[in-house]
């Protein structure tokens, strides 16, 4: 039983780091990235649909992301959905391709996106103390229950306590990382 509490609160702070690591990537660091668009969503037959999955989307260098998409009627579709999404640049299109050029960020745009790199941190920390405040309710009615006895309650809350402390600290290493990569010129 205890077991089990262990392995659900692992994998579900595992999945906040996951989910962290993709937030992160939505973050415009020195390089430019393309999974910057991985929020993007494009109507394709009436569907909400990722801009990767309508065509083809590469990093050309550190400043230009490409995208052809496959079907070529799609292109004001994707040049709009580019400027509602409002990542600081717009679309410049041929009738075949649509380029998107990143101007180089200045140090407050740098200070900026660290910020929120820190801000994503806090909240997965949060959402890491959650699911610890979950696996000790679940303990705590184990106790009550007297399907475990106080020690084993105790040493349960303790192995808790630590794969909390653990992933709190691999959140805090990754925000800092990003930070100094969002930072670094």
């Amino acid at each position: 039983m205890l077991k089990d509490i262990y392995t659900q609160t692992k994998d579900h702070m595992d999945k906040t780091l996951q989910a962290l690591r993709r937030d992160f990537g939505t973050l415009r660091s020195a390089k430019v990235s393309i999974s910057i668009l991985d929020n993007i969503r494009i109507n394709y037959y009436d569907t909400p649909t990722p801009l990767n999955q309508v065509g083809s989307v590469i990093a050309q260098d550190a400043t230009t992301i490409a995208i052809t998409p496959w079907e070529k009627s799609l292109i004001k579709d994707i040049e709009r959905a580019i400027q509602e999404a409002n990542i600081g640049v717009n679309p410049n299109s041929d009738s075949e391709s649509i380029k998107l050029f990143f101007p180089p960020m200045t140090q407050e745009q740098r200070k900026e996106i660290a910020k929120e790199a820190k801000a994503m941190g806090e909240k997965a920390k949060i959402a890491i103390r959650n699911i610890r405040q979950d696996s000790n309710n679940q303990i705590k009615k184990l106790e009550k229950d007297k399907t475990i006895t106080e020690d084993e309650g105790k040493k349960a809350l303790e192995e808790i306590q630590k794969y909390t402390d653990e992933f709190s600290k691999k959140i805090d290493d990754m925000t800092k990382n990003k930070e100094e990569e969002v930072m670094k010129i």
